[in-house]
């Protein structure tokens, strides 16, 4: 039984929290949190851009600490799994990784290409295991277009385009780029890392965008170019969209004898194909939260090899990020 303790009870530690206990072979064994209104069990003020909210739990049996350090002496956590704002993970991941700790963090990885590779250095050193969760690779409607690229039961996939929009969160208390790397690196990150999950790292990539008066990128429209023969890919993603808008990711995607887009406003998948039109083709909806976290558990019983979550990886995404930005600001194509 793999015991986790999950450290920060926001929006993700409450996703988190309630995802392990749909997850086989684990359970959270102890949650990190300064608040003493969550240490009691009442999340109500807990929210975010989906969900119905952290609610009242009920932490019977769950050892409840103030500190990541009682956490980490706590002699029966196998997996400590931080959801603390990014600009924390690099010290908190290291410290947890030395203390013999295996870690799953939050997307991304880091804010800063360096700080992603002290931690990769550091998981190396400990020779504990380092996951991120990029945890769109799980979500259904997403793997379901990674199955059928992987089947070829459509042909080649010839085009790609993902969107990612919502509305300036009003629910977190600081959304700087200096806090979560802002827009580009904290929302866009998911369809970075889709686009290389998909098709590995592009030859280069290009980006306009929009800037807000702190002078962060707050939209931007990307490219992601794979050369000749490579897939067309593109995506947009920002913060402009009016507080009545909810938030929405999806994506069109043109194979050689199928179209299929997502939108997860109404939370259709369509399959167009000669024979016509298919709304919400058969998949396996299991949340991919809690797909996330077992396979992370099954890595560690050897189930799995864990590279679908590898700090490796994620630090690529993360990569691609500084790069689109790069070429926002310079109005350049922007190598990899």
């Amino acid at each position: 039984m793999i015991n986790i303790a999950v450290v920060g009870i926001g929006f993700m530690g409450t996703t988190h929290y309630l995802a392990a206990k749909e997850v086989k072979g684990a359970k959270v064994g102890a949650i990190v949190t300064r608040d003493p209104k969550k240490q009691r069990g009442d999340w109500s003020d807990v929210q975010g851009n989906f969900g119905s909210g952290g609610g009242v739990q009920d932490l019977s049996g769950v050892k409840v600490y103030a500190s990541l350090d009682e956490a980490l002496a706590d002699d029966s956590i196998d997996l400590i799994d931080i959801c603390l704002p990014t600009a924390m993970h690099r010290s908190t991941v290291i410290k947890s990784l030395e203390a013999g700790k295996h870690v799953l963090v939050e997307k991304p990885i880091s804010i800063t290409l360096e700080d992603a590779d002290a931690m990769l250095e550091a998981e190396e050193r400990s020779g504990r295991r380092l996951f991120v969760g990029q945890v769109l690779r799980f979500f259904p409607q997403f793997s379901y277009l990674k199955k059928l690229i992987d089947s070829g039961e459509f042909g080649a996939l010839t085009a790609l385009h993902l969107k990612r929009v919502i509305s300036q969160p009003n629910w977190r208390e600081d959304d700087s780029a200096e806090a979560n790397g802002g827009i580009v690196i904290d929302l866009h990150v998911h369809d970075a890392d889709f686009v290389q999950y998909l098709f590995g790292m592009p030859k280069a990539v290009f980006a306009s965008g929009v800037t807000n008066d702190r002078g962060d990128v707050s939209y931007l429209a990307s490219q992601y170019l794979y050369g000749p023969g490579g897939p067309t890919v593109s995506s947009h993603c920002g913060a402009l969209a009016a507080q009545s808008i909810p938030f929405e990711h999806g994506y069109d995607a043109y194979f050689e004898r199928a179209n299929i887009s997502y939108s997860s406003v109404d939370d259709t998948i369509r399959l167009y194909t000669e024979d016509g039109r298919t709304d919400n083709p058969p998949i396996d909806l299991t949340d991919g939260f809690v797909q996330e976290l077992q396979y992370v558990v099954d890595a560690l019983v050897g189930k799995e090899s864990g590279e679908l979550l590898s700090g490796r990886s994620a630090r690529e995404s993360l990569l691609l990020c500084h790069l689109a930005t790069e070429s926002v600001r310079s109005g350049q194509i922007a190598p990899v």
